[in-house]
């Protein structure tokens, strides 16, 4: 050992650790076999703070059963608590994806957590003999257990930052859809004119899925709260004595504040990854979902002059470094893509899903990477999309007004008081002439003025008013 180094051992023979270093051996040979993304787990904070909490769970559930010393248990618990407070979180540096089921990270938590506590103690890092990463800080524990509860845990945590995002969105559509409830336009199926209705409704619509999506979110977060800690390597539970497991879900549930409960079959949930499949699925749809208004956004704002040109996306930034003048819906955009994103996402997860073998799934590193990064990215979209856009919409009024004038789909109103035949001939002569719908009407006495009137009245195009949220 050097002045800048301790050496530590593992089953491959001795390393030299850099003495600052909170994490040793097992570490240091993950960070050599996987530089693979770049993204140490430190990336992830919500996962550092659910590692920690697993660990100080553990701990206190072996002191309660007189399986570890008070005094180690206390300085365990200690470090874990620093870890939770956004402590050492610079010294979780294996990559995200690795091979080993994430053996990897679960090592990388146990060594940090030792390494700490020994100080704690009085002594150097790496002087296990007094406290040591498996023994003592792993005990009764796998990461087979550790790791998908600590990913759950985080998970949840996660999620409820996008719910606070989508809230922010949606709202921002139902000010809109409040703002634009007067302003009728015409209505299209197919890209072609359809029937009347007010921009208030189109933007109302957006808020509404907004808002059934965040319950289907709302309810695929409850699966994750169901947890295999005390399985240990298979679901059998070998290491862990009993009321291990049952303890420790209870510390785990109050350091968390979290309605934690253990598997019924811990067999099934240590190689099931269906709750990550199920969550996954939420996130595509609502990706989907907000592709598809982002798409909407960017048809009706074409133009300016040349598309539909229905509203006006706030102007961000220059669109062209060839073309003066031109804006790019460029919000909208960056959303679309974090919607392809998170559907590819989708397709690995359920691929890592389905991968597993026998006993265990060893891809979950792979699911918490595209888990995390769906989610986390998700949240920044809704955020950007909310602030840097939606809530600078403006109507072109006067333009969607006169769209809706000129429209043969107004015909369709009448279908009730003339007929679908007459409707259709006044339709065609409409679209070969030019001319209006209402001109043609009352020219051939099919309706009397007034009556017309009233059936081409806003609140009545528009479904009897129904425009608002």
């Amino acid at each position: 050992m050097t002045a800048a180094t301790r050496s530590e051992h593992d089953l491959l023979g001795d390393r030299d650790v850099p003495a600052e270093a909170y994490w040793g051996v097992h570490t240091l040979r993950a960070t050599e076999n996987f530089p693979i993304t770049g993204m140490p787990i430190s990336a992830y904070p919500h996962l550092i703070d659910a590692l920690a909490a697993v660990k100080e769970a553990a701990a206190l559930a072996n002191e309660e059963l007189g399986l570890l010393d008070p005094k180690k248990a206390a300085a365990i618990v200690e470090a874990c608590r620093e870890i939770r407070d956004g402590k050492l979180h610079d010294q979780f540096v294996v990559d995200v994806v690795q091979g080993g089921a994430g053996t990897s990270t679960n090592m990388n938590a146990n060594e940090v957590v030792a390494n700490r506590a020994l100080e704690l103690l009085g002594h150097d890092k790496g002087a296990y003999g007094f406290l040591h990463p498996n023994e003592d800080v792993n005990l009764g524990q796998s990461t087979n257990d550790v790791y998908p509860t600590a990913v759950k845990i985080a998970t949840v945590f996660a999620v409820r930052g996008l719910l606070d995002a989508m809230s922010v969105l949606q709202d921002t559509f139902a000010h809109k859809a409040v703002e634009f409830r007067d302003v009728l336009k015409m209505g299209r199926t197919q890209l072609q004119d359809a029937v009347p209705m007010t921009l208030g409704q189109e933007f109302s619509a957006y808020a509404v899925m907004l808002d059934e999506d965040r319950a289907r979110l709302a309810e695929a977060v409850q699966l994750i709260h169901e947890i295999n800690l005390g399985a240990t390597a298979i679901g059998t539970g070998l290491n862990a004595p009993a009321g291990y497991a049952e303890a420790a879900r209870r510390h785990l549930a109050a350091i968390t504040g979290l309605p934690l409960v253990t598997a019924a079959n811990l067999v099934e949930a240590t190689q099931d990854c269906g709750a990550f499949v199920q969550m996954s699925g939420v996130l595509k749809r609502i990706a989907v979902k907000l592709s598809k208004s982002c798409n909407d956004l960017r048809l009706l704002s074409s133009g300016p002059r040349a598309g539909l040109g229905e509203i006006n996306l706030p102007p961000v930034q220059a669109g062209s470094s060839i073309m003066p003048g031109k804006v790019n819906p460029v919000i909208p955009e960056v959303v679309n893509q974090v919607a392809f994103e998170v559907i590819g996402n989708d397709v690995t997860i359920t691929m890592a899903a389905e991968a597993g073998q026998l006993q265990l799934n060893a891809f979950e590193p792979i699911i918490l990477h595209s888990l995390s990064e769906s989610i986390t990215h998700l949240q920044s979209a809704c955020l950007t999309l909310a602030e840097r856009c939606v809530s600078g919409i403006t109507a072109n009024t006067e333009a969607l007004r006169t769209s809706v004038e000129n429209s043969i789909g107004l015909v369709t109103a009448l279908n009730p008081h003339i007929g679908y035949t007459a409707a259709t001939d006044i339709a065609k002569e409409a679209l070969a002439t030019g001319r209006g719908v209402a001109e043609l009407v009352l020219e051939k006495g099919l309706l009397p003025a007034e009556t017309l009137a009233g059936l081409l009245r806003p609140e009545v195009l528009a479904g009897s008013g129904q425009a608002l949220v």
